[in-house]
């Protein structure tokens, strides 16, 4: 089903889902006017009208609630891609997570050496970001040939027109189950913008656990012949690994983190500069709503699940050594 209306809604250049949601606020902002004008004119009237007005709502509500499961709420609980894809997930040691810590270090600080950096030395995307969203499907193609569950055809990723003030919320991108579009706050510094196009293509392939679609951009990004795609999933994969080693190992932690190179210190040093411009009450607010909406669908850690994905990492890094050897 989402592949067919993915396909559909990808023949429009912009976000469907934005204009839906626009349209659906100013929809429900005029209603509200209309409804104090009635109140205040005609008080009897409006309050006549309550009863049937409040059914309506509650009706549209539940359309909204079934529609949301039958196209995607029920991927919550399918089986897992460990399962799907045989990796062998095991609890790693804190010796073991800081070796996949270094070899993502030293493959970052190798690609962030091939990518084009902008006036203030930050990474900027080799071609525009609409030929990047052109090109982000042929990373699943690639990795569609280790794992078919991850093939199909699917509509192109979309940025958000609106993606600076989405920002304020502190997402950086999301998928809209009733188009099948993956969109993407295109406000966002460049170095993460494939590797957060990657994920939310990974939920249009219905994986909606937010690890399982961080390790999926990874691999997709890892797997893509360019070289931005791969600096900028191998950063998403390493930041998730050096903070599970911080909790793990602090001295290790920061042995690791001194061998960053300086171009790739610049890019999250922006990355953190970015964020701190739009916090405040929105952003908390939007955290805890999708901390809560994360643990209604069976998430129960929260926001705190997207850590999970370095058990992934390390189950792809342990079949590599053994590949290795």
């Amino acid at each position: 089903i989402s592949s067919c209306l993915s396909r559909l809604t990808g023949i429009f250049p912009f976000s469907v889902a934005e204009l839906t949601v626009v349209a659906l606020a100013i929809f429900s902002l005029v209603q509200i006017i209309r409804g104090v004008i009635a109140l205040v004119k005609k008080p009897l009237e409006f309050l006549r009208a309550c009863p049937r007005g409040i059914g309506k709502i509650a009706l549209v509500l539940v359309l909204v609630y079934v529609g949301f499961y039958m196209l995607w709420g029920l991927n919550y609980s399918r089986l897992s891609f460990a399962d799907i894809s045989g990796l062998p997930v095991e609890p790693g040691s804190a010796e073991e997570l800081a070796e996949l810590a270094l070899a993502l270090t030293e493959r970052a600080n190798y690609l962030r050496e091939q990518v084009d950096e902008d006036e203030r030395g930050v990474m900027t995307l080799s071609s525009g970001i609409r030929q990047m969203f052109a090109q982000a499907e042929i990373g699943y193609q690639r990795a569609a040939d280790i794992y078919p569950e991850l093939g199909g055809k699917y509509g192109p990723p979309k940025g958000v027109f609106l993606s600076r003030y989405w920002s304020y919320t502190g997402i950086s991108g999301m998928y809209f189950p009733f188009t099948a579009e993956a969109n993407v706050n295109i406000h966002i510094p460049h170095f993460m913008l494939p590797a957060t196009a990657a994920h939310e293509m990974a939920h249009q392939r219905g994986f909606a656990r937010e690890d399982e679609a961080n390790f999926l951009s990874y691999l997709a990004c890892s797997l893509h012949p360019r070289v931005d795609f791969q600096y900028s999933g191998t950063v998403l994969a390493l930041n998730n690994a050096m903070n599970a080693l911080y909790r793990a190992d602090k001295e290790a932690y920061t042995t690791v983190r001194k061998l960053y190179c300086d171009g790739l210190n610049r890019d999250l040093k922006d990355w953190q500069a970015y964020w701190e411009q739009f916090e405040g009450p929105v952003q908390q607010l939007s955290t805890d709503i999708n901390d809560s909406y994360l643990k209604a669908n069976r998430q129960q850690d929260g926001v705190k699940s997207y850590g999970r994905m370095v058990d992934l990492l390390l189950a792809e890094f342990r079949q590599a050594q053994d590949q290795g050897n």
